[in-house]
């Protein structure tokens, strides 16, 4: 099971996507306490969501830690799954009246990083950590085990 969940291959893009979304996924998390009335509890009370006192933190320290599983490349796969989530309904909510009201090209320009978030989260889902990950270690040494 461990071996299916850390198994990678070894590309530099792989790593670049890596880096990329952690990198993001990190930085809104932290966002969601530092400016917690304009990106985290606040904004989520202002676009009508349940509990935003409750979900932004939830929110916020889900990203920090996806963000930096992310980052390390540790259970990269797991990782991506909340991240993929959060992506997924953030265009759900806030992205789709925008298209309704404003059209299509508002709402392409509007989401371009949601987009790019949740395609680079299905790709670290697919392929895994990729080099200079804790993931590529742990395969590693998972093989060597096997093998004596």
């Amino acid at each position: 099971m461990l071996d299916r969940l850390t198994h990678t291959r070894i590309e530099f893009s792989t790593l670049l996507i890596r880096l990329m979304v952690g990198a993001v996924f990190l930085s809104e998390g932290i966002q969601k306490f530092l400016f917690a009335e304009e990106v985290g509890s606040g904004r989520f009370a202002k676009i009508g969501l349940p509990s935003p006192e409750i979900l932004g933190p939830f929110v916020g320290t889900t990203e920090i830690i996806a963000g930096t599983l992310l980052l390390l490349g540790l259970f990269t796969r797991l990782a991506a799954i909340p991240t993929l989530v959060i992506m997924l309904v953030a265009i759900s909510v806030t992205k789709i009246d925008i298209g309704l009201e404003q059209g299509v090209w508002e709402m392409l320009h509007a989401s371009r990083t949601d987009w790019s978030m949740l395609i680079g989260s299905i790709f670290l889902l697919i392929r895994g950590g990729g080099m200079a990950s804790v993931d590529l270690q742990i395969n590693k040494r998972c093989k060597r085990t096997k093998a004596a």
